[in-house]
C-alpha cells in the first residue's frame, strides 16, 4: 500500500476514535476495544490501528496498559496545559458549537443570579476586571484581553452566590478558560475591529449585573455568546 494510501488510513480511523472519545460514551479510564477488533469494526490493518493508537497516545488522549488494554485517558479533561480535551475541541468545530451552547446554558443563568446576589465587593470585582478588559483592548494588548475576559466571567461565576454553580464552574474551569481563550483569539484573527463589539457586550453585561438588572444580564450573555457561536460558525464555513 502506498505510503500517502496508509496515513489517509491513519488518519480516518484517526478522527472516527476522536469522534468517541468527544461524545461522551467513553469516559475516562474507560478500556476500548482491542487492536483486532477495531481493526474489524473499521476494515482496516492491525498496523493502522497500532499507528493510530500510537499518535493518540502521544496526544495524552488514550493509555496503552500492557496485559490489559487501550484505555481511554484521564487527562483527558484534567492535567496538561493546553489539555487534550482542548486540542480535541480546537480540531473540531461541531465541539465549537457543542460548548459555546453549554455555555449559553451555564453562563446566562450564572450571569441572571450574579445580578440578583452580587455584593459590593463583587460589583467591585466586576467593574475591576471591566476596566483592564477596556484598556487592554485601548493599548492592542491582545493576549491581555484573552486573560482579562476569563477573569471576568470568573468573577460573574464567583458572584451568583449559588453554591452549584460555583461547583460546576470549579470542576470544568480549565476547559472553560481554555476555550474562552479559544474563542476570542478566533474572532480577533477574523477581524480585529470585532474586538469592539466584544467589548461593548461585554459591558452591556457587566452594566446589568452591576445594576441589578437580571433579566436583562441573562439575555445580554446569551446575547453575547449566540454571536460568538454565529461567527465562528461563519467562519468554519459549512460542516
Amino acid at each position: 500500500m502506498p505510503k500517502s494510501q496508509q496515513r489517509g488510513r491513519v488518519a480516518e480511523l484517526i478522527a472516527k476514535l476522536e469522534d468517541t472519545l468527544l461524545d461522551g460514551s467513553a469516559p475516562a479510564n474507560t478500556q476500548l476495544a482491542s487492536e483486532r477488533e477495531l481493526a474489524e469494526r473499521h476494515g482496516v490493518s492491525r498496523n493502522t490501528v497500532r499507528e493510530a493508537i500510537r499518535q493518540l497516545e502521544a496526544r495524552g488522549l488514550i493509555q496503552i496498559k500492557p496485559r490489559s488494554g487501550i484505555f481511554v485517558s484521564d487527562r483527558m479533561r484534567t492535567g496538561a496545559t493546553p489539555s487534550p480535551w482542548a486540542h480535541l475541541i480546537s480540531s473540531s468545530p461541531a465541539r465549537h458549537q457543542d460548548m459555546l451552547e453549554f455555555r449559553r446554558v451555564l453562563e446566562g443563568a450564572t450571569a441572571y443570579f450574579a445580578a440578583l446576589r452580587c455584593s459590593d465587593e463583587d460589583r467591585a470585582r466586576i467593574s475591576d476586571a471591566m476596566d483592564r478588559l477596556e484598556h487592554a483592548r485601548q493599548v492592542g494588548d491582545v493576549a491581555g484581553e484573552s486573560r482579562i475576559d476569563v477573569e471576568l466571567h470568573e468573577a460573574i461565576a464567583l458572584a451568583s452566590g449559588n453554591s452549584m454553580f460555583l461547583h460546576l464552574h470549579g470542576s470544568i474551569t480549565k476547559m472553560l478558560r481554555e476555550h474562552i481563550i479559544l474563542n476570542v483569539d478566533g474572532l480577533r484573527e477574523i477581524d480585529r475591529s470585532l474586538s469592539d463589539l466584544l467589548l461593548m457586550q461585554h459591558r452591556t453585561i457587566c452594566d446589568a449585573i452591576c445594576e441589578r438588572r437580571p433579566e436583562e444580564a441573562r439575555t445580554a450573555m446569551q446575547a453575547h455568546i449566540d454571536y460568538v457561536r454565529y461567527k465562528l460558525a461563519e467562519d468554519d464555513g459549512p460542516a
